[in-house]
């Protein structure tokens, strides 16, 4: 399975980015998943409904499915947050797994950087960023700067970093 990153500052546009490319990869016929860091508590559950109640009686896993999907729920309860690897070894198998955030690990990644949010631009001192999309013409930046609009461009970069070649059938790799 390939692994790239988005990574930025809050409000750069990430998940934006991400939901403009899934269209596109998948539209090309990649199998692709991903994987968001969040920095704050969140919850996807209900209070009031089965799957919340059996994690607030303790349940360390809780797995809803149905026709249409399932999902597991996993409580840290006091465990350190699992890093990405462990993150990335319970998703299935696809062409491409994208991963927002997570800044910091180790995996190659695309900041995502806009000028307007005032904050410094992270490939300067990280050699995993291997290109910068942004909605400025950016001199001076030690990577290709990719044109925050253009997710044709973007997702070519991605394809190419990656190593996916457009030609090979598709499906689980």
């Amino acid at each position: 399975m390939k692994i790239f990153g988005l990574a930025g500052w809050s409000g750069s546009g990430k998940t934006t980015l991400v939901m403009q490319l899934l269209p596109e990869l998948i539209g090309r016929g990649y199998a692709v998943s991903t994987v968001k860091h969040a920095h704050h508590n969140f919850d996807i559950d209900i209070p009031g409904k089965d799957s919340y109640e059996h994690r607030r009686a303790g349940a360390t896993e809780v797995m809803v499915s149905s026709a249409n999907r399932w999902a597991l729920m996993h409580e840290n309860r006091g465990d350190a947050e699992p890093d990405l690897d462990a993150l990335v070894a319970r998703m299935a198998p696809v062409d491409l797994l994208l991963v927002e955030g997570f800044k910091r690990y180790g995996h190659a990644k695309m900041e995502v950087h806009r000028p307007a949010t005032g904050k410094e631009l992270l490939c300067i001192n990280d050699p995993r960023i291997v290109a910068v999309a942004s909605d400025e013409k950016l001199p001076h930046v030690p990577v290709p700067v990719l044109d925050l609009n253009d997710v044709t461009s973007i997702a070519d970069f991605i394809v190419a970093h990656a190593g996916l070649e457009e030609s090979e059938s598709r499906g689980a790799a």
